[in-house]
């Protein structure tokens, strides 16, 4: 076998698949790009499933989009971006910023979703910008806040190595998360009594390594049912942490009235399940104290999702596991950057940083902090709504990026359709020819994952460098750049003459920790304390931003010395 010449240092940087948020490394040998797992990365030290080895394959610029568009006709990037802030001042001057509407990705980095919602809800005054990954993880949103306050994912992957019990919910994490997976096997090979539960109507390729697989009746209610009936078993038995609950949960009465009516025959009846494998999955629940249950879209995309993941939380805090090793509620997420949109507000009903769109303190801090002329004071249309509302006309002005709702939504033929009679559509793709880019207006070349320059972040929390290893072909831009163009035509220039993706993540690292309580000793009684803190990199600069190694948040100012 001959050897791979490598010329120059290898580039680490992250997958763009999924939500585990690989750490890869690319290097170019022999001319080639060669693309290996980064053994340095804490997500997954130097595993790759088959889609991650295979990524050197997908470096090709056939079919690419190299230049703006307006119209069908190749123009400048100035004459695009001069086009796109006319008609938007336009279609606002005439029927208010509502009309307006953004339509962003998982896919994005978290640079350019922080722009575009900055832009959106504190320049044009509209909360009209959602996501392509509420599709994928908007329940587990509003579960953890409504369990927690906040959406803080309360655990990490190294709890799967320490976990006794791992129950995967609505997850083939086999074929969607296969590096999450093999961290699985390879804990339940080093421990002879670690057991795996299976819970999925189909016998999927992660039941092959399960100790026992429930098949539930598909239809959204089953997963609650069998969480609701595992907490009354449980109080039954004695398992339940009165003094834990009392110190740490309120409404816990409410929960537990509302699993009373759940016996093991009851839930077994309901889920189509044997009374014995319910029992026995309780009781594998009850004599093993650190549990880790893992749930994905099968839960988050049912018509049940926020109430089948309260239902799973709510077992984690009346039993005490949560917290601490080896024990949580863990929702895996599905795109490479869903958490990173989550952070910065990229869904019409929040504002960046963890911040609640519908509370004035917030909509306050934010304004301030961005020095902005409005800020959006009422939720935004939502996925599915928003292009119910360009269908009846009440967005005039629309701009998808990095997505391609006329495929990928439901009803894709009527969103096609909608997208279409929309009076002016901006489209932000890396491919020229797509269902949705058809339709626009104006066509925008962006960059390529293995061009792009920014962070992610993943399931458990972690922020990761992207860094581009291929020279963008020359009309190739960033979409933080694209928006902030746009911004600057329209009058906005101070506040988006960004010179780097650095810029803006040590401003987006600002606003965690602008009045803080966690950050700032001296808190006035306006400060307001959240979860999400990254404040020890508000001042990062370009070098040490080049430099960043992988990290979970929070990461408060004093903990930059802890």
């Amino acid at each position: 076998m001959d050897m791979l010449h490598v010329s120059g240092p290898s580039i680490r940087t992250t997958c763009p698949y999924c939500g585990v948020g690989c750490g890869v490394a690319a290097a170019i040998a022999d001319g080639k790009t060669v693309i290996d797992g980064d053994n340095a990365h804490p997500a997954n030290f130097g595993k790759l499933c088959s889609k991650g080895y295979a990524l050197a394959d997908t470096l090709t610029d056939t079919g690419r989009l190299l230049k703006p568009a307006v119209d069908g006709v190749d123009v400048s990037w100035e004459h695009a971006i001069t086009r796109i802030a006319d008609e938007f001042n336009s279609v606002i001057k005439e029927h208010g910023p509502d009309s307006v509407a953004f339509y962003v990705s998982g896919q994005l980095l978290t640079e350019d979703y922080y722009v575009a919602n900055k832009f959106v809800k504190g320049y044009l005054g509209t909360a009209n910008i959602d996501t392509n990954s509420r599709l994928c993880m908007a329940s587990s949103v509003a579960a953890h806040k409504r369990a927690f306050g906040s959406d803080t994912v309360p655990g990490c992957y190294e709890d799967f190595d320490h976990a006794d019990v791992v129950v995967l919910v609505g997850s083939n994490l086999a074929w969607c998360h296969p590096v999450l997976f093999q961290r699985i096997q390879k804990a339940k090979a080093a421990n002879p009594d670690h057991k795996t539960v299976v819970i999925d109507p189909r016998r999927t390729a992660s039941a092959e390594l399960a100790d026992i697989h429930l098949p539930v009746a598909s239809g959204g209610e089953s997963d609650a049912v069998l969480f609701l009936g595992l907490l009354r078993y449980l109080d039954e038995q004695g398992c339940l942490k009165p003094d834990w609950i009392e110190l740490h949960t309120n409404g816990f009465e409410e929960a537990l009235a509302s699993s009373k009516a759940w016996s093991v025959s009851d839930v077994a009846d309901f889920c189509g399940l044997d009374e014995s494998d319910v029992l026995t999955f309780y009781q594998l629940y009850q004599h093993n104290e650190k549990v880790v249950t893992v749930y994905s879209q099968g839960v988050n995309q049912s018509h049940r999702g926020t109430d089948t993941v309260n239902s799973i939380i709510n077992v984690h805090l009346a039993t005490a596991r949560i917290g601490r090793e080896g024990c949580g509620p863990f929702s895996i997420t599905g795109q490479p950057n869903a958490m990173g949109g989550r952070e910065v507000g990229g869904l019409a009903n929040m504002l960046a940083c963890h911040m609640d769109l519908d509370n004035e303190q917030h909509q306050s801090l934010v304004q301030r902090y961005w020095n902005s002329p409005a800020i959006a004071s009422k939720q935004g249309l939502k996925a599915v709504e928003l292009f119910k509302a360009v269908k009846e006309g009440k967005i005039k002005a629309l701009w998808v990026m990095a997505t391609n709702p006329a495929d990928s939504l439901p009803a894709a033929n009527d969103v096609a359709k909608a997208i279409a009679d929309c009076p002016f559509v901006v489209v932000s793709d890396v491919m020229k020819q797509t269902d949705t880019a058809v339709h626009a207006n104006v066509l925008l070349p962006a960059q390529a994952w293995s061009e792009k320059d920014g962070t992610v972040t993943n399931s458990e929390r972690r922020i990761s460098r992207q860094r581009g290893f291929r020279v963008a072909p020359p009309g190739a831009r960033s979409d933080w750049w694209a928006v902030s163009k746009v911004a600057q035509k329209m009058g906005f220039t101070d506040a988006f003459n960004y010179c780097s993706a650095s810029e803006i993540f040590a401003e987006y690292a600002g606003l965690s920790a602008f009045e803080n309580n966690a950050s700032e000793k001296n808190a006035s009684e306006n400060h307001v304390e959240r979860d999400f803190n990254i404040g020890a990199l508000k001042s990062i600069n370009i070098y040490d931003y080049d430099a960043l190694k992988p990290f979970q948040w929070p990461l408060p100012e004093q903990g930059i010395n802890d």
